[in-house]
Order: structure tokens, then C-alpha cells, then sequence
């Protein structure tokens, strides 16, 4: 594209473009401009990377992948189903699940939270919540309990705080009267009253504290009277709600239950994590593609700068231009000088932004909580967000879209002050001189 000639005048204009004090200025502001620009979406789109990366990776773990509820009437024979579903390659790991929602009373206190009848075995294949007990154990739910004993339950830090509870204390579980269908429903039902005892408390982060608790399934089908069945080999069980399901790709969880639904053998309700927490990724998403139009705005912006410095410099080097051209200097050769001199400056910025870009990403985290231990402030609280960092993911794919972003729109600016300098006129110039 550039010929030895067009490289040889174009690096000398840069050189003695530098000697000149407002045109310098004007050619160091686009430079700097484009390298704040690709520096800054380079950080952004690594935070926003991050926060992908820790929403798959910790909110996920705890919050179900997809969940199979039965819709006329619970699951009998959950061992058999699990292993059916289990037969599709892109299912991990899936769970028995029974689904309450109740009120916790302690005293005068009451607090509102959905309750989950889980295997512990089971259920830490599919969720890792066992890892964020801070008291207690997640094998106590294991424990039998005797009848005229409170049954065993984990509950929330949030939930632990509203209640003013600790590991042992004993609170009253209030939960709504199942009713069937062919019954006819009461306006106003007496609630289930169970006592249960605080055998664990998780701490997470985020809303997931003040609204989850976990029972044992066999407790929890006690709890709402659910049946206990018989099965084929001759072991008895209680019935489930439903089934939960840990799959290979939490973005692909979505498809997998509908594939899994299809072949199960209960009409079933079909839930994923993006009904609970999608809003989190669409916020993620959308924050991505605000943030990067806006940053590339301002890349283009500072690349514009370059017009202007071009447009300095053809004025400045008329005579030049017109002793070239009388030489016989094609006007392609021109245009491609001035070209050669607008893309220094966005060259020199996009490495000096990707540059400073990827050593910010990659430090962000750092960085970020030694600003925070300076100020004396958590910029993201554990209690309101499920993370009280903020993430970093460098992605070198980010890194070369912006780059060439940056010097596609350098490369634009170019063009109209390089076409200007070739319609100037030999004749008219040097008659001046």
C-alpha cells in the first residue's frame, strides 16, 4: 500500500511536525486521546468479563442451573427419574428437590424465605453451598431426628441477623396448607406449625443470605405430609417436588431442560437461573455494549483530532506539495504521505493504550482494594452484591477488536486532509511564493 517514497515523506512531516509548537500539541492531544480511549475499553470490557466469569462460576454454584417441577402431582419414584435424566450427555450431576415457602418466628420476629428439601449427598453434586457454611455443618441435616425433636435446618447469615439466632437456637417454621385439587380451599387455612433447629448458617452474599434456608428431604416431605411410597426394589421413599439439574454450560441451561423435560415421564413445569438471575447477565450485557459504544465514541473522537493536524500540515506544506508535484509526483504518492502521517498517531496511541490497557486489567483487582484500603471504602458491598470486589478477566480478543477499532476509525480520519492535499494547485502555490 505504501511505497518508499510515501513512507520516506510521511516519517519526515511526523519529524518536522514536531517542531512546531500548536501543531505538536494538537498531534500529542489525538495521540494521547486514542490511548486513554483503547486503554479505558480494554479495562471495562475486562471488568465486565469478570463479572461473567464470577456470576457462572459463584453465583451459579449455588443458585439451580434448571429445576423440573412436577405439575399435577409429586414425584414418586425420584431415583429412577434422576437416572434418566442423567442419561443426557450434557446433564452433570442432578438432585432430589422439594420447594417450600414459609415464614421463619422467632419471638415477635418473622421472616419471609423459601425453603429447600434437599439430599445432602446429593446436593452437594449440584450446588456448592457447602463451602459457604460459616457455622455449624452441612452434614447435620444428615442427622435423624427423633419425632418429638425439632428438625434440623441452615439458614442465611441475612436471615440469621433479621431473626437475632445463632447456631442451636430453636425457631417455629409456619408454612401454608397444601391443598389438592379436588379439595375445596378455605379462605383462611390454619398454617403448618414445625420446630426446627438451627443446625448451620451459610453466609454467600448478596439476597440469597436474607431469603434461602435448606432442609433434609426426609424433614422437609414430613414437614408439608408428603407421601411415603414404596418402590420397585422394595425400599420406601418420600415423594419430591421436582428434580434440579447441574449441566455442563449454565448459558446452554435453558435448551438442556427443555431437552431433558421432553423425555421425562411428568408433565412438568421447566425453570433455568435465567428466570432468577437473569436480570444480573442482561445488566452485565447491556452495561458491556453501552460502555463499549461510548468508549469507542471517544476513540473516534480523539481519532478526529488527526483531521485537524492534517489539515495544519497540508497548509503548512503547499509549496511542498506543489514542488513535488511539478517532479511528477503521482497524487496517489501524496495522499499516501499524509495518510502515513495521520496513522503515526493512532498507531503510536493504540500501542500505548493496549499497552497500559492489559496492565490494568490484569491488576484491576489489585488495584481496586488498594483504592479502597486508601479511601477507607468498599466500592461493592458482599451484603447487597454476591461478590465485594471487582473482577477482572483479560480476554486478548477484546484487546484486537479494540486495536483495530481504534485504527480503522485513525485510518477514516485520514482520508479527507490527504485528498485535500492532492487538489492543490502548482501553479496558483508557487506563483505565491
Amino acid at each position: 500500500m505504501f511505497n518508499s517514497l510515501s513512507l520516506f515523506l510521511g516519517w519526515r512531516y511526523v519529524r518536522s511536525r514536531q517542531q512546531h509548537g500548536f501543531a505538536s500539541f494538537i498531534s500529542a492531544s489525538s495521540t494521547i486521546g486514542i490511548a486513554l480511549g483503547v486503554m479505558v475499553l480494554i479495562v471495562a470490557l475486562s471488568a465486565m468479563n469478570g463479572f461473567e466469569r464470577e456470576l457462572s462460576q459463584r453465583l451459579l454454584s449455588i443458585v439451580p442451573h434448571a429445576e423440573i417441577i412436577a405439575v399435577d402431582q409429586p414425584i414418586n419414584d425420584w431415583q429412577v427419574s434422576i437416572k434418566q435424566v442423567r442419561k443426557n450427555p450434557s446433564v452433570v450431576a442432578a438432585a432430589p428437590l422439594i420447594k417450600m415457602t414459609g415464614l421463619l418466628q422467632k419471638g415477635s420476629q418473622l421472616k419471609a424465605l423459601e425453603i429447600r428439601g434437599v439430599d445432602p449427598d446429593l446436593e452437594e453434586k449440584v450446588s456448592s453451598i457447602a463451602t459457604y457454611v460459616i457455622q455449624g455443618s452441612w452434614q447435620a441435616l444428615k442427622q435423624g431426628t427423633q419425632s418429638n425433636q425439632a428438625s434440623g435446618i441452615i439458614i442465611g447469615a441475612g436471615v440469621a441477623k433479621k431473626l437475632k439466632v445463632s447456631l442451636g437456637d430453636k425457631l417455629q417454621l409456619l408454612l401454608p396448607k397444601q391443598h389438592h385439587k379436588n379439595q375445596r380451599r378455605r379462605q383462611f387455612s390454619a398454617p403448618i406449625k414445625r420446630n426446627v433447629k438451627v443446625v448451620g448458617i451459610f453466609k454467600f452474599g448478596g439476597t440469597i443470605d436474607d431469603t434461602l434456608a435448606y432442609m433434609s428431604l426426609t424433614q422437609a416431605a414430613q414437614a408439608i405430609d408428603l407421601a411415603k411410597v414404596t418402590l420397585a426394589n422394595g425400599k420406601s421413599s418420600y415423594q419430591v417436588h421436582g428434580i434440579r439439574l447441574k449441566v455442563n454450560n449454565a448459558f446452554d441451561a435453558p435448551k438442556i431442560a427443555r431437552q431433558v423435560a421432553s423425555h421425562f415421564n411428568y408433565y412438568v413445569y421447566i425453570y433455568d437461573w435465567t428466570y432468577t438471575q437473569g436480570h444480573l447477565y442482561n445488566d452485565i450485557q447491556l452495561v458491556r455494549m453501552v460502555m463499549f459504544i461510548v468508549l469507542a465514541l471517544v476513540i473516534a473522537v480523539a481519532s478526529f483530532n488527526i483531521v485537524s493536524t492534517l489539515v495544519m500540515t497540508v497548509n503548512e506544506k503547499k509549496g511542498d506539495i506543489a514542488i513535488l508535484i511539478t517532479m511528477g509526483a503521482k497524487a496517489s504518492t501524496i495522499m499516501r504521505s499524509f495518510m502515513i502521517q495521520g496513522l503515526f498517531n493512532g498507531v503510536l496511541g493504540c500501542f500505548v493504550g493496549a499497552a497500559l490497557g492489559i496492565i490494568m486489567a490484569k491488576n484491576l483487582t489489585a488495584m481496586v482494594r488498594f483504592l479502597e484500603d486508601l479511601l477507607h471504602k468498599q466500592f461493592l458491598s458482599g451484603d447487597v452484591y454476591f461478590i465485594n470486589f471487582i473482577p477482572s478477566q483479560l480476554e486478548y480478543r477484546d484487546v484486537l477488536v479494540t486495536v483495530v477499532i481504534a485504527l480503522v476509525l485513525s485510518l477514516l480520519a485520514t482520508l479527507y486532509p490527504a485528498w485535500q492535499a492532492t487538489k492543490i494547485q502548482p501553479a496558483e502555490v508557487l506563483g505565491q511564493i
